[in-house]
């Protein structure tokens, strides 16, 4: 079954939750929770992507993430992965060192360092990567002979950065043909595209649009999707599972 990846923003800035969990006792609770929902990993981020965001100096982006890892990673004891979001490979180096196990990288340039780090110690990276970057070959054209196989490789469209309505739906459409390459790692949760094809204006209104996205990554062969509202992914994800058989084959 598709695994639900739970989203923990320490950040005062990210569009959908900024500031809601940006002190470590905060960030660590909502983690805990979000296990507790069904989370299958937790994901981290210091640093908000959203479109005009302010970007941070690596130092300033784990002085975030750093006091939340450091209380978080005993806690778990590897019971469930922790994944950085993070584009600094000075930030994804040492949050491996206190226990994280997945690097989230939303930037192709950092990808081969990413990569050398991940194989160093034996963690996995999540990449930015289309069905269009496979056009020469099995690897993506962007990361050249970067130290890491397929297999430790989570492969995210990138839904949302830069895309109009109609780009995002072909994205989405694509799928089913991305998974056959690797695992797929999608994150539309709160993306505005919900609210471009439905016209939803009202902020927090927008849950049943965000289903109707997981479950269709989860149809279309996504590994993982990356959520805020993990419950009711969970309930969904299930739901589908049974309706496909996709729970009797795991």
């Amino acid at each position: 079954m598709c695994k639900v990846m739970g989203i923990v923003n320490v950040t005062p800035d990210s569009f959908s939750d900024g500031g809601k969990f940006n002190t470590p006792e905060e960030a660590i609770r909502r983690a805990k929770n979000l296990i507790e929902e069904g989370a299958a990993i937790i994901d981290i981020g210091g640093e908000s992507t959203r479109p005009g965001a302010t970007p941070l100096k690596w130092d300033e982006e784990w002085a975030r993430v750093e006091p939340v890892l450091r209380g978080l990673s005993p806690q778990l004891k590897g019971s469930v992965p922790i994944s950085i979001d993070t584009y600094h490979p000075e930030t994804a180096e040492r949050a491996i060192a206190l226990g994280a196990s997945i690097v989230n990288c939303v930037f192709k340039e950092p990808i081969r360092d990413m990569a050398a780090i991940c194989a160093k110690n034996n963690a996995e990276l999540v990449i930015p990567c289309r069905i269009s970057d496979f056009t020469k070959g099995t690897v993506p054209i962007f990361a050249g002979t970067v130290p890491l196989d397929m297999g430790r490789l989570y492969l995210d469209p990138m839904i949302g950065f830069g895309t109009t309505r109609e780009e995002d739906l072909e994205i989405l459409r694509s799928i089913s043909e991305l998974a056959k390459r690797g695992r797929v790692l999608v994150g539309a949760s709160r993306k505005r595209i919900v609210k471009r094809l439905t016209g939803e204006k009202a902020h927090g209104k927008d849950l049943a649009g965000n289903l109707a996205i997981a479950v269709w990554a989860a149809i279309s062969g996504a590994s993982v999707v990356r959520v805020h509202d993990v419950r009711e992914t969970v309930q969904a994800l299930k739901v589908t599972a049974a309706l496909t058989g996709a729970d009797e084959a795991n």
